[in-house]
C-alpha cells in the first residue's frame, strides 16, 4: 500500500541548516536552478547573474550608466527609469526572458549579455509594471502585470484591481485576463489544466482553467481566501503543497492538498510584521512601514526555486538579500519546463 502522508506535515526548516550561495548580488528576485548546480540570478545591474557550482560569477548585462547611491523610495517604490529585472524565464533557445519592473517592459537577454526589447507597450498603451514571465510546453509566454499605477505601491492602498495577465504567441502580445490585485507569479500544474496567479495585494492564491484554445477560462481562489501575508513567489512540490513566499514578513508557508496551511519558515520580525498588517487592513501603508519589516535570511522574500539533480535543494530569492540562502527538503519540486 502507497504511503500518501504529507511529507511536509511536522516538518519545518531547521535555520541552523540553511546555507548561502553567491556574494554581493544585488536585488536576486528570481532564480533559475539548472540541474549541475548552475544558478541565473535576476541582477538589478540590468541583467541576470550566472552563479557557477564553484561559487564562481559571472554578470550577463549591458552596459548600464552608474547611478550611484540611490534611496529606498527611489529603488523600492518608486522604481521607474531604471533597469530592474524581476521574473525570469529560460526560452527554448536558452536566452533569458526578463519583465524589467524598472522600465516597465519585457525583454530577451543573450549568454553573450546583449539585449532585445520584445515589448514595451500593448495596443499602443504602457505595458505597466511587468513581473514574472513563464514558458508553457507550446513555446508560448505567459507574462504578468502587477499594476499600472505609479507608484506602484499606490496600488495597494487603493484596492484598484488592475492587474493582469497577458501570452505572447504567433498572434502577437495579448491580455487574456485581467482584474486581479497585484497580479504576481504564475505556474501551471503539472498537465497544465490549470493556471495558478498569486494576487500579491489582496493576499490570495487563485487559479484559471486553460482551455485547449489557450484562452483562459472559470476563476476560483486556491486556499485561503486570505494569507496572513503579501504572497510574492510560489511553486509546486511533486506531493502537491504548493510552496509560497510572503514577503516583508519573510515567512515561507505551503498551502497543502487538503487546504491546511503550513509554516515551513519564519524569519520574520513579529513586531514591525503585526504594524504592517494593521496598516494593511486600514489602507495606509507607507515605504517606511514596508521597509521596516524583513528578516535576516532573505530580507524582503520573494521567490522560490527547487533545484539539484533530485530538485529537493530550495533556494530562497530576495528583494533586499546580497546573496541566496539554500536549505534541503523532504520532497522534491514539481519539474519545471527548462528542466524537460
Amino acid at each position: 500500500m502507497t504511503d500518501k502522508r504529507n511529507p511536509l506535515k511536522g516538518w519545518q526548516v531547521d535555520p541552523a541548516t540553511i546555507q548561502f550561495v553567491g556574494h554581493d548580488l544585488q536585488r536576486p528576485e528570481c532564480i533559475i536552478a539548472q540541474p549541475d548546480g548552475t544558478l541565473w540570478a535576476a541582477d538589478a545591474r540590468g541583467g541576470v547573474m550566472r552563479i557557477a557550482p564553484d561559487g564562481s560569477q559571472q554578470l550577463l548585462a549591458p552596459q548600464q550608466e552608474s547611478r550611484g547611491e540611490v534611496s529606498f523610495e527611489q529603488r523600492y517604490v518608486q522604481s521607474q527609469g531604471a533597469s530592474l529585472p524581476n521574473g525570469l524565464a529560460l526560452s527554448a533557445e536558452g536566452d533569458f526572458i526578463i519583465c524589467n519592473w524598472g522600465l516597465d517592459r519585457i525583454e530577451r537577454l543573450d549568454r553573450q549579455g546583449r539585449l532585445q526589447v520584445l515589448h514595451d507597450n500593448l495596443d499602443g498603451h504602457p505595458l505597466g509594471k511587468t513581473n514574472f514571465p513563464l514558458r508553457d510546453s507550446k513555446g508560448r509566454i505567459w507574462f504578468t502585470v502587477t499594476t499600472t499605477m505609479q507608484p506602484w505601491t499606490d496600488s495597494i492602498n487603493s484596492g484598484v484591481l488592475d492587474g493582469y495577465i497577458g501570452v505572447i504567441d504567433e498572434k502577437g502580445i495579448r491580455i487574456v485576463a485581467e482584474g486581479f490585485g497585484g497580479t504576481n507569479e504564475i505556474r501551471f500544474d503539472d498537465n497544465e489544466e490549470w493556471l495558478y496567479v498569486v494576487e500579491s495585494n489582496v493576499r490570495r492564491i487563485s487559479r484559471l482553467r486553460l482551455r485547449p484554445d489557450g484562452s483562459l477560462g472559470e476563476r476560483e481562489t486556491y486556499g485561503p481566501s486570505e494569507l496572513e501575508g503579501f504572497p510574492d513567489g510560489f511553486a509546486f512540490d511533486s506531493f502537491g503543497n504548493l510552496w509560497v513566499t510572503l514577503v516583508m514578513s519573510d515567512k515561507l508557508i505551503a498551502i497543502a492538498p487538503d487546504g491546511e496551511v503550513l509554516t515551513l519558515l519564519d524569519d520574520g520580525n513579529p513586531a514591525a510584521t503585526a504594524r504592517l498588517n494593521q496598516h494593511y487592513a486600514a489602507r495606509t501603508l507607507t515605504p517606511e512601514i514596508m521597509a521596516a519589516a524583513r528578516g535576516s535570511l532573505a530580507p524582503w522574500m520573494a521567490s522560490l526555486t527547487f533545484g539539484g539533480p533530485d530538485l529537493k535543494t530550495v533556494y530562497l530569492g530576495s528583494l533586499q538579500g546580497t546573496r541566496i540562502p539554500w536549505f534541503r527538503a523532504p520532497v522534491a519540486g514539481q519539474a519545471l519546463i527548462h528542466w524537460r
